[in-house]
């Protein structure tokens, strides 16, 4: 491929089932993206030395090493989005799956165009401090509790100045928090503005990754004072914030 992609649409489908990866993959590229396929972890991480891939769409019943699994251990080194695929019937992988690190999750058997939806408003979200407008990238600090969010470079820096690393989802949902600080955010609203989706039935993605969050910028996650629960309200962010 000799002409130049622009950044944020190379995707990798993981899945073990032939018919979901090719169905996948060829939607995907009638619709603008590159897409490389994987059938297990080995293969996923073969693609992953190779290229740079810019969000997967991971299966969590694979042979070999689970999609779970595999999830946790990207975290451990990466904050590539990951969208989880899951059987219908699987409520407890979706949650777990997002508690491994996984950006949002989607249902098998699945609409390619919620699918499709689901990948566009992840990859604008991940390089939106990336995306250079006419008038170049502009430049924005969130300073909160001797925390700063440099949005331009999507850099979370600690008190102690030490660089924390946060998925996109987690990233989302603090700059939500950032834009409107110490006002009550519900739960639907927060998926919302971070998923650009509705809430369905039993839908706990935003308390899973607040949970994450939590456990990166709070001093004690079992008590946050930074974002703290409003019981029957959702989330509110206590500290003021001001922006450099």
């Amino acid at each position: 491929m000799a002409h130049i992609m622009e950044a944020g649409n190379n995707i990798l489908v993981v899945d073990d089932d032939h018919e979901i990866r090719d169905l996948l993959s060829q939607f995907l590229v009638q619709h603008g993206y590159r897409t490389s396929v994987a059938q297990n972890g080995r293969e996923m991480e073969s693609v992953l030395k190779k290229q740079k891939i810019d969000l997967i769409i991971l299966d969590i019943m694979l042979p070999g090493k689970s999609g779970m699994t595999l999830c946790q251990e990207l975290r451990r080194t990466s904050d590539v989005p990951i969208i989880m695929l899951t059987a219908v019937t699987e409520e407890v992988d979706r949650i777990l799956g997002l508690e491994m690190g996984a950006d949002d999750y989607i249902s098998k058997p699945f609409n390619p165009r919620e699918l499709l939806a689901r990948v566009k408003a992840i990859l604008r979200r991940s390089r939106g401090g990336k995306e250079k407008s006419p008038l170049g990238v502009v430049q924005e600090i969130f300073q909160f509790a001797g925390w700063s969010l440099d949005k331009a470079k999507r850099r979370l820096t600690s008190p102690d100045q030490i660089e924390i690393s946060v998925s996109s989802g987690e990233y989302d949902l603090l700059v939500a928090f950032l834009q409107r600080p110490q006002q009550v955010l519900s739960r639907d609203l927060l998926l919302d503005i971070t998923k650009n989706r509705e809430a369905g039935p039993f839908d706990r993605s935003i308390d899973i990754q607040i949970s994450r969050l939590r456990h990166k910028i709070e001093e004690d996650p079992k008590a946050p004072q930074l974002i703290k629960t409003v019981r029957g309200g959702g989330y509110v962010l206590t500290a003021a914030v001001n922006k450099a």
